[in-house]
């Protein structure tokens, strides 16, 4: 008998595996740039564009520092508020070659 999948109602995830997207944006001389790095599976994505409405995202192949900078403000902000694992928090300490901090 084949078992139907459980619905996930807002819980942790049913699977194990599930994408955490960070948004942030950044207002430049340019125009304002809206970035969005997506965690799944132990590795990072970062994608970008510049349209709020109907956007055509570019993937950032190799983030600059300040970039980095960014997402771990945005996810250092979203533990505090319980709503995202420590562990994030020190993996981008980690790529940014900075000593993760204890918790705190």
């Amino acid at each position: 008998m084949r078992r139907r999948p459980r619905l996930n109602l807002g819980g942790p995830p049913v699977h194990g595996w599930h994408m955490e997207s960070h948004e942030w944006t950044e207002q430049t001389s340019e125009g304002k740039h809206y970035y969005r790095g997506n965690f799944l599976g132990g590795s990072w994505t970062v994608i970008t564009t510049t349209q709020k409405r109907n956007p055509e995202w570019t993937v950032v192949s190799e983030p600059p520092e300040e970039i980095w900078r960014a997402l771990r403000g945005v996810v250092w902000r979203k533990y505090q508020r319980k709503r995202c694992p420590w562990e994030r928090v020190a993996q981008l300490d980690r790529i940014l070659g900075d000593e993760p901090q204890p918790r705190g």
